[in-house]
Formats: C-alpha cells, sequence, structure tokens
C-alpha cells in the first residue's frame, strides 16, 4: 500500500471534497463526489447499500480517487486502491463526516435521512498515488 504525503494528509484532515470512479458493470466510469475522513493512509467515506457507487464497489473493488483542492486549482491527487465496504461503525462515520463539513448532525443536515438506506463505511486502501499535493 502506498503511503500518502504529508501535505496529502493535511488537504485530507481539511474540508476538502473528493471525487470517488468506480466501474460500471457495462466498463464505463462512474464518479461520485463525497466528504472524507483519513485514517492513517486509508479513506474512509460513507455511502448506502443501494447508491451505484455501493453497488458497482461489491461487484468490483478497483477504485480512483480524485483529490482537488479549490484553493489550489493547480495541484491534485490521484489515489488508486482497492475499496471494502461494511455497516460496522457506519452511522458514527456519517455523523463525524456531517459534523466536520455541516458542522452539524447528519439528521439536522439530512432530515429526510431516517428515510435512507442502510450505511456503509467504504476503505479506501491507496495503492498508488500520483499528482502534485
Amino acid at each position: 500500500m502506498a503511503q500518502l504525503s504529508d501535505n496529502l494528509k493535511k488537504v485530507l484532515d481539511g474540508k476538502v471534497f473528493i471525487a470517488v470512479s468506480t466501474i460500471q458493470p457495462d466498463g464505463s466510469p462512474q464518479v461520485s463526489p463525497v466528504w472524507v475522513k483519513r485514517d492513517g493512509d486509508d479513506l474512509l467515506f460513507s455511502t448506502t447499500v443501494d447508491r451505484r457507487k455501493a453497488l458497482n464497489l461489491r461487484r468490483d473493488p478497483r477504485v480512483t480517487v480524485l483529490v482537488h483542492p479549490p484553493e489550489e486549482p493547480y495541484t491534485y491527487a490521484e489515489l488508486r486502491g482497492t475499496a471494502t465496504m461494511t455497516t460496522e461503525g457506519a452511522q458514527e462515520l456519517i455523523d463525524e463526516l456531517s459534523y466536520k463539513y455541516a458542522g452539524k448532525s447528519y439528521a439536522e443536515f439530512n432530515p429526510q435521512s431516517d428515510q435512507d438506506a442502510e450505511r456503509l463505511v467504504v476503505r479506501v486502501g491507496v495503492r498508488k498515488q500520483v499528482g502534485w499535493i
């Protein structure tokens, strides 16, 4: 697994959004912007079991993540790796991310969240880092 640079860790620990690319059944890419948390050199994000990215990752766990800080438009990092998913700790993760990005619990940020499908923690083990962060 790749070791993330100190500067990239600092960016990921801030409020940067990441773009997660998964592989559709027909081989085409699917991209979603998401909130992110770093756990060592792994990336964590939340989704629900019925979303396209979760369905794609269940079938093919290869993933590419783009980190592109808006305040530094000429820098980016492309992170390639493999995703694993679990329901364990999923509600805690989405609440932690909601406080990080929105300053309030996920239920406060998204009042209809009680109607969401079961949440997942997606952990991306980064195999390769390219780019200029």
